[in-house]
């Protein structure tokens, strides 16, 4: 967002205190994401025992050809207006290199990066954002393109607006940037948990109370960084309260049930705490 420059003790504040806020939030998140790969490496040792127990049996390669582009290039265009384009070679290359794409059951986004990718080729901030988005186009075909457009659309929608509010929150920044083409990766991962069968909803009572409570948390977090955000004064800053109330107000009409109410509080809670 376009902002007028402020004074450099004013904008030095801020700086120090976004940065402090960002690099405790990264530091949180590291750690969850070393235990993940703690995990990982215990599952290879496992594998590796196996492995040496059976050294005699040949490993067997999962043909995933089914999924090779006979284009001499493939553009994947996304439901936030990007375009992906790979030629034909560097598609199927990664088809062949990237076989927990497809899984029988799918897991996190994050697990999968943070597990499995040592190639350059998604080793940078941009590379991750590519592995998300075809994360999410290759389950897209799985979960049902079409039959499950509506709950893709609300997703996604839903996850752009929290990490719009919290972009908001810092001035914006380069993590939220790429957040926001990393959702088509979360959402799409929400719509593979999404129930397939009204009778398949553990919860069907009404959540209008919890809701009620989840929203009026977001306007209290509105309201308080409003309190110590120096960087707005004035009516810039009454028309900047109500411009983030304006997007919890979307939120509040996108949540419409449990499963929308679980899957915004789960992609809150993971990827932005806040300090």
């Amino acid at each position: 967002m376009d902002r007028e420059q402020k004074s450099p003790t004013s904008q030095s504040r801020h700086d120090v205190s976004g940065y402090f806020k960002t690099t405790l939030k990264h530091i949180i998140y590291i750690l969850t994401i070393t235990i993940g790969l703690l995990s990982c490496n215990n599952q290879h040792k496992q594998v590796d025992k196996v492995t040496i127990a059976n050294a005699d049996t040949k490993t067997v390669k999962i043909d995933n050809s089914q999924y090779y582009t006979q284009q001499d290039t493939i553009l994947i265009a996304t439901e936030i207006s990007d375009t992906l384009r790979f030629t034909k070679s560097d598609f199927n290359k990664i088809v062949d290199e990237h076989p927990e794409l497809f899984q029988e059951f799918p897991e996190h986004p994050d697990k999968l990066y943070y597990c499995f990718v040592k190639s350059v080729d998604f080793g940078s901030e941009q590379g991750q954002d590519v592995y998300y988005a075809l994360y999410a186009y290759f389950l897209k075909q799985k979960n049902g393109i079409a039959k499950y457009a509506q709950q893709r659309k609300n997703l996604i929608e839903i996850y752009s607006r929290i990490n719009s509010l919290f972009g908001h929150f810092q001035y914006g920044g380069t993590y939220f940037g790429h957040q926001q083409i990393r959702i088509l990766g979360y959402a799409e991962y929400s719509v593979y948990l999404f129930p397939k069968e009204k009778n398949k909803f553990d919860k069907t009572y009404d959540i209008n109370k919890q809701k009620e409570l989840y929203i009026k948390s977001l306007r209290q977090l509105i309201e308080d960084e409003s309190k110590i955000d120096f960087e707005t004064l004035g009516k810039e800053k009454v028309e900047r309260t109500k411009k983030l109330n304006e997007i919890v107000d979307e939120l509040d009409s996108l949540i419409t049930d449990n499963f929308y109410l679980r899957r915004t509080q789960e992609f809150h809670y993971r990827n932005y705490e806040y300090y």
